[in-house]
């Protein structure tokens, strides 16, 4: 298939593909890029990064903070049909080294403010720091004189719609993160279905709050590109105040955001302008109580369910039927199936809570290192809903062991993994608590080992070491033993309750 940001230069050309807001003090050309500027951008980008050795299949890990610089370098390693490998910037050294490791990526391109953990993420990988030099705004790639003929071919390109265009790290249940293969297929997939479910407006500007490590990041990158959209880039975490002046000044029609997001915008007095058409709500399950305070306000917010293995959205529900049901997340998507299996292991009745089982071209290829997703049988997402009369979607409980804060995702066993590495510890339980800003914080149990005095503030200064800070314990509470079942499996309920009312 023809790379999509060539195709979006040649349909949409001089249509703004790029709005840096957080450059709003500069001339409308350093500040404005048109999808035809951008796919020569990334084209020359291309020909650096191949002169590097980087080509088809090439595990490439992406660690920048400069959104506009990294959207460059996603376009770029597309029309190369080599492996983005985004990482979180808010790992540490540690964790960024086991899934540049475990992909075996053959560079890592940073940034300055990340260069110190690259080096030391990188130790077996080629680490280049991209961030402009006196003597170049491309930092240490390769800087050549390219001929017109190698910038033509670089700007017409294709790619086959099953290769693996991301790999994605999700947090794992044994410990360790897992990286869900993303295709191109998977990504148009989703492209299509959430245009089909949103409508495309032809000046859409799509506010890209959310990070570009995130899968729902990458979506939007190209639903704009097949809609001919603008994506207005905010500068890296920005404060409520910033966006909301920046939702006003550029005139955005769109917006994804995160419960915790949407709630400091509604606290910042935020009243949105009559050029927002609607508000994607995911990243973590919207109380009712949200919901209803921006049915009141008259927002139009769209509560979606979804998740990186299925390559962002799987069902949204639309402001109308938001109001009228608040807590579903509708309907799946065009070309996504949903079931629902009861325990019994039958599909599930109308209004019988069971597993959520996900079906479709959006379903990711399958983990690294992990069997192929059978698309016969699904994805088994691990999280609990019904379907109800109308079809439409609930959203009962994340997998029971899932901790989302703040929109990121922390699974237990990662945390408890690190807190076991502690000499004067020898056993641990990590559950989420209740908080009203983040959704849920971490917390732990844990037992020391005899005669041992170690402290709460010793083992979160030690976690800290080893995790990114979102999945800092926040609270930890120490007993003799965890609490068992018969079987022996920790009874987390009564951890979570232990350590709430501590």
């Amino acid at each position: 298939m023809r790379d999509w940001l060539a195709e979006a230069a040649r349909v949409y050309g001089s249509k703004p593909a790029l709005l840096l807001s957080y450059y709003g003090h500069l001339d409308p050309f350093f500040r404005i890029y048109d999808y035809a500027r951008l796919n020569k951008i990334a084209a020359g980008l291309a020909l650096r990064l191949a002169g590097l050795g980087i080509g088809r299949g090439d595990r490439v890990a992406v660690l920048l903070d400069n959104p506009h610089r990294a959207i460059e370098i996603i376009h770029a390693l597309m029309k190369l049909s080599a492996i983005l490998v985004p990482l979180n910037t808010r790992l540490t050294a540690e964790e960024l080294a086991y899934q540049v490791e475990s992909v075996g990526c053959k560079v890592l391109l940073c940034d300055q403010p990340h260069a110190e953990r690259a080096a030391l993420a990188g130790e077996s990988t080629r680490v280049i720091n991209i961030s402009p030099t006196p003597d170049s705004v491309l930092g240490a790639l390769p800087n050549f004189e390219i001929s017109d003929s190698d910038l033509a071919m670089a700007l017409e390109t294709e790619f086959d719609l099953n290769d693996v265009q991301a790999i994605i790290f999700t947090s794992g249940t044994t410990g360790q993160p897992k990286g869900a293969q993303i295709t191109y297929r998977n990504l148009l997939s989703n492209a299509q279905a959430s245009a089909s479910r949103l409508g495309d407006m032809p000046d859409d500007r799509w506010l890209l709050s959310l990070p570009l490590y995130h899968v729902g990041g990458l979506a939007i990158l190209v639903r704009a590109c097949l809609a001919g959209a603008g994506v207005v880039l905010p500068a890296p975490r920005p404060e409520a105040s910033e966006l909301i002046q920046i939702i006003e000044r550029e005139a955005v029609t769109l917006i994804s955001l995160v419960p915790t997001q949407l709630v400091r915008l509604l606290d910042a007095g935020w009243i949105p302008p009559a050029s927002l058409r609607l508000i994607l709500l995911g990243g973590a399950a919207a109380t009712p109580e949200l919901i209803q305070r921006c049915c009141v306000l008259g927002l139009p917010v769209a509560p979606t369910y979804g998740l990186t293995e299925a390559t962002s959205q799987v069902a949204t529900i639309l402001p109308p039927d938001a109001c009228r049901k608040p807590g579903s997340v509708g309907k799946p998507l065009d070309g996504v199936r949903v079931v629902v299996w009861a325990e019994s292991g039958e599909v599930a009745a109308v209004d019988e809570i069971g597993e959520i089982i996900v079906f479709g071209e959006t379903v990711m290829q399958g983990y690294l290192d992990f069997p192929a997703v059978d698309s016969s049988r699904g994805f088994a997402t691990g999280d609990l809903g019904y379907v109800d009369a109308d079809g439409d979607l609930w959203l009962v409980q994340r997998r029971s062991d899932l901790i989302v804060s703040g929109g990121e995702n922390v699974y237990p066993a990662e945390v408890e993994a690190v807190l076991r590495r502690h000499n004067d510890v020898a056993d641990a339980c990590v559950v989420g608590v209740l908080d009203a800003e983040w959704g849920q914080r971490v917390a732990a149990m844990v037992i020391p080992r005899e005669g041992s005095t170690v402290s709460e503030a010793d083992l979160i200064s030690f976690s800290r070491a080893h995790l990114a800070a979102y999945k800092l314990p926040r609270k930890i509470v120490f007993a003799t033993e965890l609490p068992q079942t018969a079987s022996g499996k920790v009874r987390r309920p009564l951890v979570m309750e232990a350590v709430r009312d501590a």
